[in-house]
């Protein structure tokens, strides 16, 4: 099922933004680290990358995170059912893309580790192999950024609740590309106010 890398089109940046941070109790979108909310540092992170665009997918908190993120050069698509789970930030994505586009690169919006070399050698990927998934490698693991190729876009938009895109990875398991994450553990999120504070002291030193 893999795309044809001779029929490039562009690659949408996706960052799920919507959620409402249940286990943090607050909108972990918002916290602070560098002085910048961490969804602008995954933006910026997405923007210096070869994506031809950046959508940023908000729900919970929607005005707060177009705020944080000030003039920057994305697009942002609302999901009105975000409480329903994150495969409708999915869908919503996808539905706010063009009927041109190539793939989406999926990233997550408490990774502000994130860096653009690791979003371009996915991008990179998908343009020479044609990969219908191409995920991040680190370690023995592999994890965001996820990329997605257009042939998959209707099966995704088939999955419903919180599950994500994790089924529609197994089931392609065999066709997944991976490349290299530049560490031997994927970039830390933050669901716990622990984990901010492990984040603000890595950063610190």
């Amino acid at each position: 099922m893999a795309g044809d890398p001779n029929q490039a089109g562009p690659i949408a940046g996706v960052i799920l933004s919507a959620g409402m941070s249940t286990r943090l109790g607050r909108p972990k979108q918002l916290l602070e680290v560098g002085g910048k909310a961490l969804v602008a540092h995954v933006a910026d992170a997405a923007l210096e990358s070869d994506l031809d665009e950046v959508i940023v997918v908000t729900g919970y908190r929607a005005g707060a995170i177009q705020a944080a993120l000030g003039n920057r050069q994305v697009r942002h698509c609302l999901n009105r059912r975000f409480e329903e789970g994150q495969s409708t930030s999915l869908i919503a994505a996808l539905n706010a893309t063009t009927a041109l586009t190539d793939a989406v690169v999926v990233l997550l919006s408490d990774q502000p580790t994130i860096e653009a070399k690791i979003i371009d050698r996915i991008v990179a990927k998908r343009r020479t192999s044609g990969a219908p998934i191409v995920m991040a490698s680190y370690g023995d693991t592999t994890s965001h950024p996820i990329l997605f190729g257009s042939e998959l876009f209707d099966e995704i938009r088939a999955i419903r609740g919180d599950h994500g895109a994790r089924d529609v990875i197994r089931r392609h398991g065999h066709e997944v590309a991976t490349v290299n994450g530049g560490a031997v553990e994927p970039p830390p999120d933050v669901d716990t106010e622990e984990a901010y504070r492990s984040l603000l002291a890595s950063w610190r030193s």
